[in-house]
């Protein structure tokens, strides 16, 4: 599954001749391969270059661009420029938002054309997926959902939040996840009023609430899951608490669908926790966009006043942090659609007690 011809398609509308692609995320998005290479994309065509470590994997796998083999005497500024100069590009796109400063010296001192920032040209398309980046989102959050229904039936008092992140990752890929989305969070007790709290020698006990934050990538697509469980018979105020986030997340849910704004979502979830009395301990936006990389944009957050297009993936991430007690947390992953959305996490949310 490759994007080139979408990204051509949309190279007019930004005034350029080409897109020069060299991030990771970028490189996955437009060939659904990543190789450590350099990708032009044209109104005719593409080319990509690659070394030997992934050239025979590149040949069997793209489809959309002409596939090069750099050498120690021919990397890939050499093949870059040749292609410039022979399809006389002048106008070319660059990762404006992944590109550093001295890559950009590099490249603008290597290549004869203007590199124009275009990081919107990739974002715009990004923000919407096809089915069959759907599909991909799919299957990374059903082995996410199976992976958090074998985890509860190994958590026990004594194991440490390390232990239990660990056992995280052995899940998500013995199920087939090529990799995980991010460095799973495991927070107990007190250790759960910090949103990303590093997984460390806490020991979980009976009385603890535990949160679980966790996804793995299918075809280079990420899925993203948070529950919070409680071990032992939480108190009354963990109750209020741990109700107080699922009814806020609910309501964003509902709010959520194509055409509104991010902080039209968000405000929706606030509302609740405000009216709740937690609205303070609310610390971070309601969800953020998910796909290639783990956050991606238009975000559902307190500052996004662009509409959401239909076809965007968000989490759905509400939560209550009090300092130096408990946290709660509670994060699905949803589709959006014109007149709704559709909530692809499948795991129960009503509080599990172990």
């Amino acid at each position: 599954m490759d994007h080139i011809e979408k990204i051509a398609a949309q190279l007019p509308e930004y005034g350029l001749d080409a897109m020069l692609i060299t991030s990771e995320s970028g490189e996955r998005y437009a060939l659904g391969f990543h190789g450590e290479g350099l990708l032009l994309v044209t109104k005719e065509g593409a080319q990509y270059t690659t070394d030997g470590r992934y050239i025979e994997a590149a040949r069997e796998q793209i489809a959309g661009a002409e596939v090069l083999l750099t050498t120690p005497d021919k990397g890939h500024l050499a093949f870059a420029r040749e292609y410039i100069e022979a399809k006389q590009l002048h106008n070319v796109g660059f990762e404006s938002g992944a590109m550093t400063v001295d890559g950009h010296k590099k490249y603008t001192q290597a290549l004869p054309c203007v590199l124009t920032p275009a990081q919107d040209l990739l974002d715009g398309l990004r923000a919407s997926k096809d089915e069959g980046e759907l599909a991909l989102m799919r299957r990374a959050q059903a082995i996410t959902d199976e992976a958090f229904k074998a985890i509860l039936n190994f958590i026990r008092p004594g194991m440490t939040e390390r232990e239990i992140a660990a056992r995280l990752v052995y899940e998500l890929l013995s199920r087939g996840g090529e990799k995980v989305s991010f460095d799973p969070i495991v927070a107990a007790g007190p250790n759960g009023s910090r949103p990303h709290a590093v997984p460390g020698d806490q020991i979980v006990e009976a009385g603890m609430f535990i949160t679980m934050d966790f996804g793995c990538k299918v075809g280079g697509y990420c899925s993203d899951m948070t529950r919070t469980v409680a071990l032992g018979q939480p108190t009354e105020e963990m109750e209020a608490v741990y109700n107080a986030v699922l009814a806020a997340q609910k309501a964003g849910i509902n709010a959520a669908r194509a055409g509104v704004t991010g902080k039209e979502i968000d405000e929706a979830a606030r509302r609740v926790l405000r009216e709740a009395g937690y609205g303070e301990y609310f610390s971070h936006g309601f969800g953020h966009s998910l796909g290639v990389d783990i956050h991606e944009s238009p975000s559902a957050n307190s500052k996004e006043i662009r509409a959401m297009p239909m076809g965007a993936v968000i989490s759905a991430e509400p939560g209550v942090y009090i300092p130096g007690e408990f946290g709660v947390r509670i994060e699905d992953v949803l589709i959006l659609h014109e007149n709704g959305c559709e909530d692809i996490t499948r795991s129960p949310k009503d509080l599990i007690v172990l």
